[in-house]
């Protein structure tokens, strides 16, 4: 829609028509302006912590009511550390280069032209997320930061926090000379609404969906906006034949139970059968201390069974077709035993979501064969499965992780928020 046309009538068209001034106007401001204005929110996020957790409150009282499960309400809470690292992480965006403006590539043609290719913003950038409410201020900041408006559509769950998060941002953000339209929540809390913003292909650029299997099926299939999938996560540890049990313990351990509500916990263990013997018993005992249950083919069923007859403890049930589907997000794990390298691999390509996969072992050909074969966005070498993300990678606060292979993969910084356009000089130059 044309900026010159008519007002649109619909509340969240009307949202995305003013995402799309603000989007211009921000475009072309240097890094201190948008600079200024993350430390302005980072700022208001401090002062003004006792008002957030109390709208936050309101919804966690909600979800108890209405008997959400633990990991869902995990996800929801604000508390005031977790307010804290938010700014935090809104700091150090600020402190990142800006990619807008930057050459990726440039030439004089041999016939004088001069060529380059530059970083320039998506534009007005749309969320569609689950319980996060972290994941406004997230977005909010990245998004900024590389230049772009944005329309964030929360759940209704978390809506007395999405509000007040989104309250304190535009007074930060216009309090600092930007347009306050650049951070918007999506108006109305229906389904509806959710549907209209999927539909607003000419304003909206790209829409961006983080949250569980359905959620982001549901954008990719119903949205004629363009989309950047971000994935669930069906993240496996391979134990290897040549691994330290020691470390392998650690980071199965870290993997699963870290924080098992996100969607770079491990959710799968398979265990090369040379060492199973020696590793099962000391990875299930380490599990049951961390309140992990196990659902275990038969070998390592008959592992519990004699580590049990010896005293031992561990919580194991047999595994289903389902369970190694399955991204949990909870304290749950399926487990199995594998012949060689190449099951594991064969076992990971069946069920992985292409999130992160994980290796452990001390064999550097293993390492780089379990490299070169297993696809997914993030592969890891004796190193936790959490380790996805994108501050542990040093971009800052991420807006997602991307599990698709077009334009982004893996965790998404500021880069992955920018397009391309290519500026060409010339003089007097016809062809």
């Amino acid at each position: 829609m044309d900026l010159l046309s008519p007002l649109p009538k619909s509340p969240v068209m009307l949202a995305a028509y003013r995402a799309k001034a603000a989007a211009a106007d921000l475009a072309p401001l240097p890094r201190s302006a948008k600079d200024d204005a993350l430390l302005a929110i980072a700022d208001a996020l401090i002062v003004r912590t006792q008002e957030i957790v109390a709208a936050n409150a309101e919804d966690v009282a909600r979800a108890e009511e209405a008997g959400t499960s633990p990991a869902i309400i995990d996800r929801l809470t604000l508390t005031r550390e977790r307010i804290a690292a938010i700014a935090a992480d809104v700091r150090h965006v600020a402190g990142l280069p800006d990619p807008v403006g930057e050459v990726l590539r440039g030439s004089t043609l041999p016939n004088g032209l001069d060529l380059r290719q530059v970083r320039v913003p998506l534009g007005v950038v749309g969320i569609i997320y689950e319980a996060r409410p972290n994941v406004t201020v997230d977005a909010a900041a990245l998004c900024l930061k590389s230049g772009n408006a944005v329309l964030l559509r929360g759940s209704s769950s978390a809506y007395a926090s999405n509000t007040a998060l989104v309250t304190v941002l535009r007074d930060a953000v216009g309090g600092a000379g930007l347009p306050a339209d650049a951070v918007q929540l999506v108006p109305g809390e229906s389904r509806e609404s959710v549907n209209e913003l999927m539909r607003a292909r000419g304003m909206v650029d790209v829409l961006i969906p983080r949250g569980g299997a359905s959620l982001i099926r549901t954008v990719v299939e119903g949205s004629t906006v363009p989309v950047i999938e971000t994935g669930t996560g069906n993240c496996h540890v391979y134990v290897d034949a040549d691994a330290d049990l020691d470390m392998a313990v650690r980071i199965l351990v870290n993997s699963k139970a870290q924080r098992p509500s996100v969607c770079n916990a491990a959710e799968t263990l398979l265990v090369h059968r040379d060492i199973a013997d020696r590793f099962l018993p000391r990875a299930l005992e380490a599990l049951a201390e961390a309140g992990v249950t196990v659902h275990g083919d038969p070998h390592v069923v008959a592992a519990a069974e004699a580590l049990a007859a010896d005293g031992g403890t561990a919580t194991v049930v047999p595994v289903t077709a389902e369970d190694w589907e399955t991204e949990y997000l909870s304290y749950d794990i399926a487990a199995g035993v594998v012949d060689s390298l190449d099951a594991a691999v064969a076992h990971i390509r069946l069920w992985s979501s292409g999130h992160t996969e994980a290796i452990v072992t001390t064999s550097q050909p293993a390492a780089r064969r379990f490299t070169r074969l297993v696809d997914a966005a993030a592969v890891m070498v004796n190193a936790s499965t959490r380790f996805t993300d994108g501050g542990q990678f040093g971009f800052g606060a991420e807006i997602g992780i991307s599990t698709q292979k077009l334009h982004a993969r893996g965790p998404m910084g500021l880069p992955e928020l920018t397009s391309t356009k290519y500026i060409v000089t010339g003089d007097g130059h016809t062809r």
